[in-house]
């Protein structure tokens, strides 16, 4: 991961992504609705991690509990880590034989288009049209 801006950049080693990463999940995201944490006995690789998700209210998963396997392999955070679900579930981007969160570009594009409406993120005020990273 790089941080910075104009012609300079930092490169923040692994561990420090996932450590500061750990600290955000054991104090919860959001509304507490999912969360997430290493497994036991990973060590200072920090590779093996678990989440949870509560199913959000008004559709089929609500109230339901889903837990999650998420791999961080060693050239995270440049590449995504794996995730498997744990839990059964039915969804068109999770394999229905090995639980395995299928990233396709249409699937993660999709997901992208839907956080730009979350409420979070549906007032943030942007950069100029047309500037690029």
């Amino acid at each position: 991961m790089k941080l910075g801006s104009g012609g300079s950049s930092v490169v923040v080693p692994r561990n420090f992504r996932l450590l500061e990463e750990l600290e955000c999940g054991e104090k919860g995201i959001g509304d507490g609705t999912v969360s997430y944490g290493m497994d036991d006995g990973d060590g200072i690789y920090m590779r093996s991690w678990t989440g949870t998700i509560i199913g959000p209210h008004n559709i089929v998963h609500e109230g339901r509990i889903y837990q999650l396997k998420l791999f961080c392999d060693k050239d995270y955070p440049e590449k995504p880590p794996s995730v498997r679900f744990h839990s059964r579930i039915n969804m068109t981007c999770v394999n229905h034989e090995t639980g395995v969160r299928e990233y396709t570009m249409e699937g993660i594009l999709t997901q992208l288009k839907k956080e730009m409406a979350a409420p979070h993120n549906r007032k943030l005020v942007q950069p100029p049209e047309g500037t690029y990273f």
